[in-house]
């Protein structure tokens, strides 16, 4: 049975997902959709792909995932569709792409959305193309081959000879702070060393714990999720509200931190002895 997953930023108040997902069964029956989030941010595209990488993952080989994000806002009008990990990622040609897959995947074609202007015509024209993929088996079914796209990627920490500083990826509905430090990344720096975790008031962490029973009630913890990245909470309590953190979406909606195409983050940095 073949899997399109939906990954937007377009709510569920309206009838407009249940409608996109009748456009595609009513092309391919036996498709089975999987919701992921339709709750995207427009603008931050760090987040997005943080959520696609770390969900997509899980799918088998052969997938679909249609990503809408910031859609009408893009400068190209084509939507792309390239392979990667075996799966085919749908997305606009504003730079989200290469934001989740983190290079430039090799095999990428163009869907030309220049005659479509309603969400509904654009995606019923993505459920023809993936109909197409799935009868012939080839990329090329749908669109034209294309090597000039947007290009964008994600935050990297920014490293020292004894330190290392990562940026607030995002913060979840329990307040936990999570940042843009992989396990990988920070055991290669840290190199068997002791470290001192420093964010907002010059709190410090100091150990990596195995899961959230491992302190004490309300106390500070800092551990590598179930994605592989840094996370920082107090057990049964708000990490973000208590110590006043914020990730880029209320940043940019209190401060309005924008510096042309630059973005505001809060820091977390990492000291190592």
């Amino acid at each position: 049975m073949p899997i399109l997953t939906l990954t937007t930023d377009i709510g569920q108040r309206d009838f407009l997902v249940g409608a996109i997902k009748g456009q595609f069964v009513n092309l391919v029956p036996t498709l089975n959709i999987c919701d992921i989030t339709h709750y995207l941010s427009q603008t931050n595209f760090p987040l997005a792909a943080y959520t696609c990488n770390n969900a997509f993952r899980y799918y088998p080989p052969g997938s679909f995932h249609l990503v809408i994000i910031n859609l009408f806002e893009a400068s190209s009008r084509n939507m792309l569709v390239a392979k990667h990990n075996a799966q085919y990622i749908i997305c606009p040609d504003n730079g989200i792409l290469t934001m989740i897959t983190g290079d430039k995947p090799k095999e990428i074609v163009a869907i030309d959305l220049s005659k479509h202007q309603t969400l509904l015509e654009i995606t019923q024209h993505i459920a023809w193309s993936v109909s197409a993929v799935l009868e012939t088996g080839k990329l090329a079914s749908a669109g034209a081959p294309v090597t000039q796209i947007e290009e964008k990627y994600p935050l990297r920490a920014t490293i020292g000879p004894d330190w290392m500083e990562g940026q607030i990826l995002f913060i979840d509905n329990f307040e936990n702070v999570v940042i843009n430090i992989t396990r990988e990344e920070f055991n290669e720096q840290r190199k068997g060393r002791s470290f001192k975790i420093v964010f907002k008031r010059n709190e410090t962490i100091d150990t990596i714990s195995e899961n959230y029973a491992s302190v004490p009630e309300a106390e500070k913890l800092a551990w590598f999720n179930s994605a592989g990245y840094l996370e920082i909470a107090l057990r049964n309590g708000n990490m973000a509200g208590l110590f006043g953190l914020q990730g880029f979406t209320e940043q940019m909606q209190r401060t309005n931190s924008h510096s042309g195409n630059k973005l505001f983050y809060q820091t977390v940095r990492i000291f190592f002895e």
